[in-house]
């Protein structure tokens, strides 16, 4: 065997199903040998978008493998694996490398120098017998510890020379659920009773963790409100008395008002992150932090307490210990605060009533969410937003009730990501609605790989908001843009996706949309993506913007 046939009968043996990747790499060939068919997408950018959707909406319990070639391959990779760093995604990033001792030759692309900074963990292989290692240390890697995407280069003379491999020798490692220390478990539980308004922040590491249930049997046994974070986004139901939404540039009042008076926040599978695109968290308040990344802790807040552990494993402790203290059940159930919940979201709904079940044409932005979230059955249907308005329009109104109902994701917010993201969501779950909410710049940036849902069969559905402009730029590029059109946009999307393959039509009235709708999810059924294009308006109201 060469080093190529060795790295594909690895990745068989840990369940990798498919190869995804663009334009040549050995191992497209031996992998495809192995029965492992390719995913072949018209840039390397969208590979690694797709690899990271599907291992989101898999919980990071099936891994996506991404090869690319070595030089522009790589390079063209880079925007969609930094996106994959800043969200955290656990992938392997494969690309090949130049031969060995030309790798630091100028102006030679050296993968390895030029991704150890987007990546959690970058090699170079040097050496063919020492493959499995390097596999095994870095599969381990992907499924303990603080994820991230992982990169080992593999020069192509090493792919193609003879290597040995012994299959009996190579043992996949498994994934370890390290626990809390028990006086941990009871001092947050004590603080989080303690607390006039304590708050849950549930953030991508319960997905990951599969540490939903857990979560929802916690707030409900305490009686406490959830906010979820931009990349939790579904880690709660979002119909749930107890939810407040997800915290993103844009929320729903219910977060405002809490975050106003909270003075204990537990943080489970968070970072704690600021960013423009977090909500920030109140100053006059209490953190307490669960992390699997010790380079979390006190990164950007000052966190009481805090312990480094499994967010399933943490919950559980936690739960356990509540439903040991004789009485808090009966004590807890009598709290107020679900009602006071449900008098905000009540409150907030009639406020933007106006903009969500408007009739005007060109349309709003929230109408088209309105029906296409009533069109669905949310509880089959996965979505996600783009970089953007569509981001801050999406996020307080759609309302996904199961885990991983939506990729949410931005803190690098590579424009033109959701369509990828989508395709490797349908690829994990092929019995859900996938949708990827788009503006036109987004679309612009990455739909010739509409077609790539076309070729393999993967049909998702783009709602496209068209409304001739970059959202928003207009604001801050005033004189550029009035006097030189610098956020004009211009194209016929509907014409594209229909020569790629796609059902594709255009919608103007509101009274159109639902009809539209459901047309493209039939499409869908029969096997072909599809298209809505959706003639909006700009709008600028953003609900709580940050």
């Amino acid at each position: 065997m060469n080093g190529a046939e060795v790295v594909a009968a690895i990745l068989k043996r840990e369940g990798v199903e498919r190869i995804i990747g663009f334009p040549h790499s050995e191992l497209i060939e031996t992998t495809a040998a192995l029965g492992m068919p390719p995913l072949i997408t018209r840039t390397e950018r969208i590979a690694v978008n797709i690899a990271d959707g599907f291992t989101r909406v898999s919980g990071a319990r099936r891994l996506a493998a991404v090869t690319v070639q070595y030089g522009p391959g790589a390079e063209c990779a880079f925007g969609a694996v930094a996106q994959a760093y800043s969200d955290n995604t656990p992938l392997l990033f494969l690309p090949t490398g130049h031969p060995l001792g030309r790798n630091a030759v100028p102006q030679n692309f050296e993968a390895l120098r030029s991704f150890a900074h987007v990546t959690g963990w970058s090699v170079r292989s040097e050496r063919g017998d020492a493959l499995p290692q390097l596999f095994q240390n870095a599969f381990a890697r992907a499924r303990n510890g603080t994820p991230g995407p992982l990169m080992i280069e593999l020069p192509t003379d090493i792919l193609q020379a003879p290597a040995p491999w012994n299959p009996d020798a190579y043992v996949p490692p498994r994934r370890s659920s390290p626990c809390a220390d028990p006086v941990d478990i009871r001092r947050m539980l004590d603080a989080l009773l303690a607390a006039e308004c304590p708050l849950l922040l549930a953030g991508q590491g319960v997905l990951y963790a599969d540490g939903c249930e857990e979560l929802l049997a916690l707030a409900e046994l305490l009686q406490i409100p959830v906010v979820t974070t931009l990349n939790g986004k579904s880690a709660f139901p979002e119909d749930h008395p107890l939810s407040l939404g997800t915290g993103g540039k844009s929320y729903a009042s219910a977060i405002g008002a809490f975050y106003g008076k909270a003075d204990f926040i537990l943080g489970v599978g968070t970072s704690f992150t600021r960013s423009l695109y977090i909500t920030p968290l109140p100053a006059a308040c209490r953190l307490a932090q669960v992390t699997l990344a010790p380079a979390d802790i006190g990164k950007d807040y000052p966190v009481d307490m805090a312990v480094v552990a499994d967010a399933k494993a943490v919950l559980g402790q936690l739960l356990e210990e509540a439903r040991s203290r004789r009485g808090l059940a009966e004590e807890r159930a009598q709290s107020p605060v679900a009602a006071e919940i449900a008098a905000l979201h009540h409150a907030f709904a009639a406020k933007w009533a106006p903009l969500v079940d408007d009739d005007a044409s060109p349309m709003s932005p929230y109408r088209v969410l309105r029906d296409l979230s009533r069109t669905v059955d949310l509880r089959k249907t996965i979505a996600t937003h783009d970089a953007g308005h569509p981001r801050d329009q999406m996020l307080p109104f759609w309302k996904t009730p199961i885990p991983h109902g939506y990729v949410g994701w931005g803190k690098s917010t590579q424009l033109g990501s959701g369509l990828g993201l989508m395709i490797g969501a349908r690829l994990a779950r092929p019995d859900h609605l996938c949708i990827a909410v788009m503006g036109e710049a987004a679309f612009g940036m990455v739909g010739m790989d509409f077609e790539t849902a076309t070729r393999h069969q993967l049909p998702i559905m783009v709602v496209l908001f068209r409304n001739g402009i970059m959202g928003g730029y207009g604001q801050y590029l005033p004189q550029a843009s009035e006097r030189f059109g610098v956020d004009r946009l211009t194209g016929d999307y509907v014409g594209v996706a229909r020569a790629l393959g796609g059902h594709a039509e255009r919608v103007e009235a509101p009274r159109d949309l639902v009809p539209a709708f459901r047309r493209a999810i039939a499409a869908i059924e029969e096997g072909r993506p599809a298209l809505v294009e959706c003639v909006t308006r700009e709008e600028r109201r953003i609900p709580g913007l940050v």
